[in-house]
Order: structure tokens, then C-alpha cells, then sequence
């Protein structure tokens, strides 16, 4: 089923996220693309935008052409 809006709003939180192996490597191919990380007060992000809720763990958030929130996760 379909419907026909004026206008969509993104969902609130990460609508999609992959799991990879090297964190930092991915944003660092995903950046030179254009790639832009998010930041977010208060969440303790390093340098790139990682957030590491474990050591050995870490995620990072961008944005989609339609503002959707995608993350990408290590650990």
C-alpha cells in the first residue's frame, strides 16, 4: 500500500545501520566521498564521531539525501 503525502518527515533515531569490521576505515572511505558524520551533545564522541559505549566498540551516525539517521557499528 502507497500513500500520497505532501511532504515526509524522517523518523526520529537511526532508521538503518550496518555492522562492519573496521569502523574508522569505513568513515574514512565513506568521508572522502562526502560523507559528513553527526555529532551529538552530551554523547562523549571522539575526534571522527565515534561514539565507544564499550571499550572494543563504537558507532557513528550520518544522514541519507533524505535526512534519514543510518549509523554504521563496530564491536
Amino acid at each position: 500500500m502507497l500513500q500520497k503525502t505532501k511532504a515526509v518527515t524522517p523518523p526520529y533515531g537511526t532508521a538503518m545501520g550496518w555492522w562492519v569490521k573496521d569502523l574508522r576505515g569505513t568513515m574514512r572511505g565513506l568521508t572522502a566521498r562526502g560523507v559528513n558524520f553527526e555529532r551529538f551533545e552530551g554523547m562523549g564522541q571522539d575526534d571522527m564521531g565515534v561514539w565507544t559505549p564499550e571499550p572494543g566498540t563504537g558507532v557513528a551516525w550520518f544522514k541519507d539525501p533524505d535526512g534519514n539517521l543510518l549509523s554504521l557499528s563496530q564491536g
